[in-house]
Order: structure tokens, then sequence, then C-alpha cells
């Protein structure tokens, strides 16, 4: 596990150099966005005693295993805090995989289904597209899963991509698989809408991104041009 601070306000936090959460720094404490894999409630209860201030609250960005898997031990390790999910997600996350009236992308079962994480912890509320967290706007970002979102933090234009876009091993979208960088492609539910977020995500022309796999980018403009190359 590493972490490492990004400006005065995000603290990325890394397990086995392929998969991150992020600690935000608000005036009342940290909001911690993502939770990695399963196993990893101790990593960033280590995070955020180095941050030295109180965890808040905890959301995440969509429903994969690999974003939400310590949910449930990170929620008991810090009784009390506010649990913040995305509206659509919320309901993958309780388990069920029926898609929404008008969601044209195909049905969650099978291998599309197999990335999903069921979680006994339930919010206190959910998000919508538009609603603020602390500094952090909710940024529709559907296309890797039904109700993937962003965050944008308005103080300096950070970017929480969740898995949009990808550095992990070049500059990549999920809305389609390369040789370099199959992932996360490969766990992507519908990849037209995949590319409609990673383009409104590029209009946003963030001074940082922050991607759930691979390095943090400042001044992202051209990475996120030559990821968008690549998907066509």
């Amino acid at each position: 596990m590493s972490h490492s601070e990004h400006g005065p306000n995000l603290i990325q936090i890394t397990r086995f150099g392929f998969v991150n959460a992020y600690l935000v720094r608000e005036d009342d404490g940290l909001t911690l966005v993502d939770t990695m894999i399963s196993g990893s409630a101790g990593a960033i209860a280590q995070a955020v005693e180095a941050a030295g201030a109180p965890l808040r609250r905890l959301t995440v960005t969509h429903a994969h295993s690999d974003h939400v898997g310590s949910v449930d031990a990170v929620a008991e390790r810090f009784p009390g805090i506010e649990i913040v999910f995305p509206q659509r997600d919320a309901r993958i996350m309780a388990g069920d995989r029926s898609l929404d009236p008008g969601e044209s992308g195909p049905e969650l079962r099978g291998f599309r289904a197999a990335a999903f994480a069921k979680v006994k912890t339930r919010p206190a509320r959910t998000l919508a597209p538009g609603d603020r967290l602390g500094s952090l706007e909710v940024i529709a970002a559907e296309g890797h899963t039904p109700g993937q979102v962003a965050f944008s933090d308005t103080r300096d234009g950070t970017l929480l991509c969740a898995d949009v876009y990808a550095t992990l091993l070049g500059p990549v979208t999920s809305a389609k698989p390369t040789l370099r960088s199959p992932i996360p492609a490969i766990a992507t539910w519908h990849r037209p809408p995949a590319l409609a977020s990673a383009r409104r995500l590029r209009a946003l022309d963030p001074s940082r991104l922050a991607p759930g796999h691979g390095k943090v980018v400042d001044r992202p403009a051209a990475v996120m041009d030559r990821a968008l190359a690549t998907a066509g």
C-alpha cells in the first residue's frame, strides 16, 4: 500500500500498484472515495491516520468489487461516518441487477455481473448527478456501470474520474479495450455511454485527473485526448 498527496486537498491510496481510493480534505475532516478491493480497510485506516484528520464520510464511484470491496469493513472500522452511495449503483450494491426503464444496455448477467459486489452496508442517502458532497460535485459518468459517477472538486478542478479513464499502462478510456491496457474496458457494461461519458468529462477540462487505476495526472488535457483517440 502507498499513499501520496496531490495538492492541498487530495490523498491517493494505492494497493498492489493497480487500484486507487482517495481521501479528500474538507473543513470538518476527510471524505473517502472508493474502498478498493476486499481487505483494504487497514490500508485506508493507515492513510486516514497519516492525514491527521477524522474520517467523516464514505462514498463510492461505482459498484465494481475493486472499488467497493472494503465498504463493509470500513463502515465497521469507522462507526458513525456518513455513508453515501450513487443513486443508481446503490441498487446494484444491494443485490438488484435488474435494469431501469429506459436503460438500453445489456442485462447484468453472466460475465457482466461477475465484476459487481453486493455489500451489506446501506447508505444514509444517495447521490444523483448535480448533487454535492462537501466540496465534491457529482458528475454523471455512466457506461462502465449503469450508474457510475465521477466527482469534481469545486475548489481546484480536480476530477475523480472513476474508471472513465485509466492511466495504469498508458491513457485509455473504459469504452474500448486495447492490447496495452485492456482493463477497465473488459469490465464495462455498455461501451457507447462509456465513450459519451469520457467525452463529457474531457469537456470539463479538469486541472487534475484522479483515476481509479493508475497515476494522478496534473494538467491532463493531452492525456485525456490520447485516451479518446484510442477509443475511436
